[in-house]
């Protein structure tokens, strides 16, 4: 299915299958009364996107118990096509120590290397996504390669 715009719909399915493909998104929330957009590692831990990050930064204390976005996507080198998909969701600080055990196992290390890293969870509670085709449009699928295919990093209607 395809929107106003041309770009085809992807179904949640779709769009959790691209998440759970990629390990780099970027979180949009507010810090100071001014939108933010920050670069973050994360995984999908039991429907949720989790990431984590110092207690003591802007992420931390912008997220915490907020409404945020979070976004992910990826295109091809010519921007010809390429898909996107965007979460949203209220952020909340993983404090149960069985999940965190859990957590400390996955490759979610935190870029500074700050020893009061934090686990955040952000549930996906709505989540719509895009397929750019390019000029060719439904043409580019037949040039995806099956081991993208099994991999569940592409995924087609």
């Amino acid at each position: 299915m395809s929107d106003t715009l041309g770009l085809e719909t992807l179904d949640r399915e779709q769009c959790v299958a691209l998440l759970a493909g990629t390990g780099l998104g970027r979180v949009v929330f507010t810090s100071r009364a001014l939108p933010v957009i920050q670069p973050t590692r994360f995984v999908l831990h039991h429907g949720a996107i989790v990431l984590r990050t110092p207690s003591q930064s802007a992420l931390f204390a912008g997220v915490l118990d907020s409404v945020v976005a979070f976004a992910v996507d990826e295109f091809a080198p010519d921007l010809e096509s390429g898909w996107y998909v965007t979460v949203l969701g209220r952020a909340s600080e993983v404090r149960d120590p069985i999940v965190i055990d859990e957590l400390a196992t996955l490759p979610l290390d935190c870029w500074t290397g700050q020893p009061d890293a934090r686990y955040l969870r952000i549930p996906i509670e709505s989540v719509t996504g895009r397929r750019i085709l390019g000029a060719r449009g439904n043409e580019a699928q037949s040039v995806i390669d099956a081991s993208d295919e099994l991999s569940g990093r592409v995924c087609h209607s």
